[in-house]
């Protein structure tokens, strides 16, 4: 998977710029009191691009029209119809929020609700903001929308030229889509519709003839730029009709537009690429009726939520710790390592509570263990399947316990990192030198790889991991057997 083209510091800036609320309008905070699935839970908008992940039918898109309804354009009833049958429990729905908007209170935030009582929705003075729903339908292929039926008739005349997209919306839709749109035309239809004509070479054809997730970028891509400052997007499972990279590039795209027009954004997603250039800040999982806030993978999410197809699932920290382990199993566990699947679930109390869910929940139907960061405030209980990874912080103790071997092991280092045997020198030195200057133990290894010729981090990283693993067979073995019993019953 690529590496985001956002810089950490435009990420940086933009949580700075919420946590100040220096935003016209800004939803920050959603507590959901009662909503289909959930009952008392929060979440906050600490990032102005929001994922949302989680199972089918976990209410992802309950917590998207959560968002929305915060503002008047969007009626409950758009996400959360009321039926005559079946629904007679929506009795006590209720939404409270916390808002910024600089045209009621310029220093303050405002608090709004919105809850379901006496058969309809009631909200307290709704605030005003535009918002843009993007939902499923948008990928629904030209020729099947039923109000463009009459430009299939050969009796229809039309009089509207064919017009070039704008440059800006042509750079965008360019830049996500990874071709040229520059000989594109758009022309009005109807009263406020549009009609979108492409050309490959000398070939011109209509819009009947666009892939699903061409046609809805374009129009999306239009929308949002033309959309005032301070707007709100919702955008239903982002990646619809989508490649993996244009996914990522969309999003990017959207915390482009948060950075430029100070728009909020909040989508759903299955997708690791829409992920991908997301703080942790910016991604809320829903899992059967809770919302937990950090960048879990979408596969570690469907263990989270009880889903693996192996005999035992580990939760840890965060990926290092899973590539930890990951190097400590393949080694000692031999054919059982198939049988095990290791899930960074971001935080050690994600990680003891998720294992804790599973342990007490009899329908998972595989074991599970948490393996804890050394320095983790949480407590090991090794009766209890938690356990402690030796030393204090993670890339720390590896870094060092390697280093502290170097007279035995310096060679098969050196070479494992890829470099000949006569640059061990350049590599002692170096190490020396990251130990001696180093602020954030999660760079070592980067820092190392940097010195010792542009050598790329994983491979730096997995020559320490094995060379840690086979120096440390007690604490190895020990997790292995403690797996592999597991496995076993």
């Amino acid at each position: 998977m690529s590496l985001s083209e956002i810089r950490d510091s435009t990420k940086t800036q933009l949580i700075e710029k919420v946590r100040r609320h220096d935003y016209g309008k800004y939803l920050y905070k959603a507590s959901i009191v009662k909503i289909r699935g959930f009952e008392g839970e929060d979440i906050t908008f600490e990032f102005p691009v929001t994922a949302l992940i989680g199972p089918n039918g976990s209410g992802k898109s309950s917590v998207l029209g959560v968002a929305g309804c915060a503002y008047k354009p969007i009626r409950p009833g758009m996400f959360f119809p009321k039926s005559t049958v079946g629904d007679e429990s929506m009795s006590g729905w209720r939404v409270e929020y916390e808002l910024v908007d600089k045209t009621l209170n310029v220093r303050q935030a405002i608090k709004r609700t919105s809850n379901f009582r006496q058969a309809k929705w009631v909200r307290s003075d709704v605030a005003e903001r535009d918002v843009l729903f993007f939902g499923i339908e948008r990928t629904v292929p030209a020729g099947e929308k039923t109000r463009y039926k009459q430009l299939m008739r050969s009796t229809y005349i039309h009089r509207p030229p064919l017009e070039p997209l704008a440059a800006a919306v042509s750079a965008q839709v360019e830049h996500i889509l990874g071709k040229s749109v520059a000989n594109y035309r758009v022309t009005k239809y109807g009263l406020d519709d549009s009609f979108l004509v492409g050309r490959a070479g000398i070939n011109q054809y209509s819009e009947f003839h666009f892939g699903a997730g061409e046609s809805s970028i374009i129009r999306m891509i239009t929308t949002i730029e033309n959309a005032p400052e301070n707007s709100m997007i919702l955008i239903e499972e982002i990646e619809n009709g989508l490649h993996p990279v244009a996914t990522r590039r969309m999003v990017e795209y959207l915390i482009d537009v948060a950075d430029r027009k100070s728009i909020q954004a909040v989508f759903t997603t299955h997708s690791d690429y829409a992920l991908a250039p997301l703080p942790s800040e910016a991604i809320w999982a829903s899992i059967d009726g809770k919302l937990r806030q950090g960048k879990l993978s979408v596969e570690a999410l469907r263990a989270v939520s009880g889903r693996v197809d192996k005999k035992l699932a580990i939760f840890v920290e965060d990926e290092f710790a899973k590539t930890w382990v990951d190097a400590i199993l393949r080694e000692t566990l031999g054919p059982d390592y198939d049988q095990v699947e290791v899930h960074a679930v971001h935080g050690d109390g994600n990680a003891v509570s998720t294992h804790s869910g599973h342990m007490t929940n009899p329908a998972v139907n595989f074991k599970s263990l948490c393996v804890i960061d050394g320095d983790s405030q949480q407590r090991e209980d090794i009766a209890a399947g938690v356990l402690r990874l030796p030393g204090g912080q993670p890339e720390r103790a590896v870094f060092e316990g390697v280093h502290a071997r170097l007279a035995e092991d310096l060679v098969i280092l050196t070479v494992s990192c890829q470099r000949a045997p006569e640059a061990q020198e350049l590599v002692r030195e170096s190490m020396e030198e990251v130990l001696r200057t180093n602020r954030d133990p999660h760079l070592l290894f980067i820092q190392l790889g940097m010195k010792i010729g542009l050598v790329p981090e994983a491979i730096v990283r997995g020559a320490f991991l094995a060379l840690w693993v086979r120096a440390n067979p007690e604490f190895c073995n020990s997790l292995a057997t403690q797996a592999k019993t597991l496995i076993d019953n």
